[in-house]
């Protein structure tokens, strides 16, 4: 880790930009190898906690996406952006706004499916307009799209019934209109 890496404490309170919020980051990258290793390693020797991380390849091939998401209550976000600009493949960083934004998230559970309860899962997952993807003789999986608010509260109606496993993509977005 080079000095200059590294954040002084007075640097740090006078560019202080704490929210309330959850902080979805869109960032166009030059698709080369590393490139996703040094964005990582900024917020590592930085202290901080990437919550979500989804990358996938844009309708430029030479162009890849990193959508990350950050407690903005934990993290000032002016200061990550800042640092990122500084790194050589990032081209464009966005904080994506709630209301400007279309987000979405996938995830697939794999829940306990005994026969007295497979009735109200199936139930549940006609609800929040999810998929069952497998089906054998004691577990089912599912796959539901959407808002983070909509995993949560569908992993929170699953889990009663015996969760058996979990896997979230993070969050993807796209901002709303015509940019």
């Amino acid at each position: 880790m080079q000095a200059t890496d590294l954040m002084r404490l007075e640097d740090l309170e006078a560019h202080r930009s704490y929210s309330d919020r959850k902080h979805v980051l869109s960032i166009q990258v030059e698709n080369r190898p590393g490139v996703l290793a040094r964005i990582a390693g900024l917020f590592s020797r930085r202290g901080f906690n990437i919550d979500t991380l989804a990358v996938g390849p844009t309708s430029d091939p030479d162009i890849s996406r990193v959508t990350l998401t950050l407690d903005g209550a934990v993290h000032p976000i002016d200061q990550v952006t800042k640092q990122l600009h500084k790194l050589v493949n990032v081209i464009k960083i966005r904080d994506m706004e709630p209301e400007g934004t279309v987000a979405r998230e996938l995830a697939l559970f794999k829940v306990s499916a005994a026969v007295e309860n497979r009735a109200e899962i199936v139930q549940f997952a006609e609800i929040f307009r999810a998929k069952i993807v497998d089906v054998s003789r004691r577990a089912l999986i599912v796959e539901v799209t959407g808002s983070h608010d909509k995993i949560q509260a569908f992993e929170s109606m699953l889990r009663p019934h015996g969760l058996l496993e979990m896997v979230r993509t993070g969050e993807v977005a796209l901002a709303r209109g015509g940019e």
